[in-house]
């Protein structure tokens, strides 16, 4: 599992090259008609009016051009409230996220240390079938452990666990300690390299906040015996419910993809919110198991709910969709083919 507006002012009271002459003399305004050669402005003036001019327009320039960027202001980007769910108008299709398209297609997970953080475990060695603990720190460029991040999805920490071929996928929330260590129990099952995701959103000194995904791999030692991914499918079934999904990924834009839960008898599940949301779904690349940020629709209906999926490449990717119903977190996993 996250613009800006530049207002230019000018000193109303800065003096005019006129005025400026009037006060240095202490002479002061009478009611005699005017020189008509005053009325001609002096190279002076001329001068400091072609000046202010172009400040005006440079500021004018600048602030047309940020509004072009869409780069976000320090303020904007550092804001005290959590990161706020993505969401588009439901029916509007595919489309762009603004120029710079390739790093909103960007996948994460894919390093250790991103953004000016680092992910840094304790341990990465695990026994097969045996409970375990992982326990690790968000450091940032100086080494320091982060102690400060946004709640996002009811979680300052979202940790995903799978192995390297796509099966054991485990959605887990750590809990933090005062010194910055985070630690959550897991136990994985089967022997073979295991890729865990850190989300989450760090805040800085400065309050500013960074939506970030780093990766690690945890090894399992043992024989290992990968499994090969299952072929693409709209429909997946998981404890009695029916999993339906539609809508067509496509590499470098934002799509919808809907899925329609069905509960034993066929009528639409009744979905619960989990974790502030109506399903949380998790993309991962097949073979560098790049992580994408999944956005849902606020709403619900009949057992039906959107996600607005951004695909960096063509490929194959595996989904993992959380839903709640009757109080129980089921996931179901689906494959699917981007042209």
């Amino acid at each position: 599992m996250l613009g800006s507006v530049l207002t230019g002012r000018r000193d109303p009271g800065t003096p005019t090259a006129g005025e400026a002459r009037v006060g240095e003399s202490g002479a002061q305004p009478t009611s005699a008609a005017p020189d008509p050669a005053s009325a001609v402005p002096d190279r002076g003036t001329l001068r400091l009016a072609l000046v202010v001019g172009g400040l005006v327009l440079a500021v004018l320039l600048g602030f047309g051009l940020g509004r072009v960027d869409g780069t976000a202001s320090p303020a904007t980007a550092g804001g005290d409230s959590a990161v706020t769910d993505h969401s588009h108008t439901p029916g509007t299709g595919a489309h762009s996220h603004g120029v710079d398209q390739g790093a909103a297609t960007e996948a994460g997970g894919l390093a250790v240390s991103r953004d000016g953080w680092t992910l840094h475990p304790s341990g990465v060695e695990f026994t097969a079938g045996r409970a375990g603990e992982l326990r690790f720190q968000i450091r940032d460029a100086q080494r320091r452990p982060a102690t400060r991040f946004a709640v996002v999805h009811d979680r300052p920490m979202h940790l995903i666990v799978v192995r390297r071929d796509l099966t054991g996928y485990q959605h887990l929330h750590p809990t933090m300690a005062a010194d910055g260590t985070w630690s959550v129990p897991l136990t994985l099952p089967q022997p073979g390299v295991w890729r865990a995701y850190a989300d989450f959103t760090a805040v800085a000194d400065d309050g500013r906040q960074t939506a970030t995904t780093l990766g690690v791999d945890l090894v399992v030692p043992g024989e290992y015996a990968p499994r090969p991914l299952p072929a693409a499918a709209t429909g997946a079934t998981v404890d009695g419910f029916t999993v339906d999904s539609t809508g067509t990924p496509q590499p470098g834009l934002t799509a919808p993809l809907t899925f329609r839960v069905t509960g034993p008898g066929g009528a639409p599940a009744a979905l619960e919110r989990y974790l502030g949301a109506y399903g949380h779904l998790v993309a991962l690349r097949e073979g560098d198991l790049g992580y994408l940020h999944v956005h849902p629709e606020p709403e619900a209906a009949d057992g039906t709910v959107t996600f607005w999926v951004t695909t960096p490449t063509p490929g194959r990717y595996r989904l993992y969709l959380d839903f709640q119903v009757g109080g129980t977190v089921r996931t179901a996993e689906f494959t699917v083919d981007v042209p």
